[in-house]
């Protein structure tokens, strides 16, 4: 079956970032694939085998209280109601970079008790 790759492009070009998203997120439910980029081979180069001074803090799943789960990430990064949607709902998201270990893992608590999975990195 051929398609009009032109076409496709053109299209996706004058999409919103939502319905990219949700394009995405099709992508990623039919075929079984992430298109999150690949973090292990940067980890494994740095060679650096001790602890970490900062963290970036990662809502891999926003949960099914997706309201609090905007709410709460408001209340960590200070953004707009608008922002914070859109994070929640472009998971994953980076909620906040360069954080230290404490902070972090306040970070995580608070996400994960409005049903969110956060990651550590």
């Amino acid at each position: 079956m051929a398609f009009d790759k032109d076409n496709i492009i053109d299209q996706l070009k004058d999409a919103s970032i939502s319905d990219l998203n949700d394009l995405v997120k099709s992508i990623e439910d039919e075929f079984g694939v992430s298109a999150a980029a690949p973090v292990a081979a940067a980890g494994a180069a740095g060679g650096d085998e001790g602890t970490k001074d900062s963290y970036d803090v990662e809502l891999t799943e926003s949960g099914d209280q997706k309201v609090k789960a905007i709410k709460a990430v408001r209340e960590i990064t200070g953004l707009g109601l608008k922002d914070a949607k859109g994070l929640v709902d472009g998971v994953p998201s980076t909620i906040k970079e360069g954080v230290s270990e404490d902070e972090a893992n306040k970070i995580k608590e608070t996400l994960e008790a409005v049903g969110g999975v956060v990651t550590l990195k």
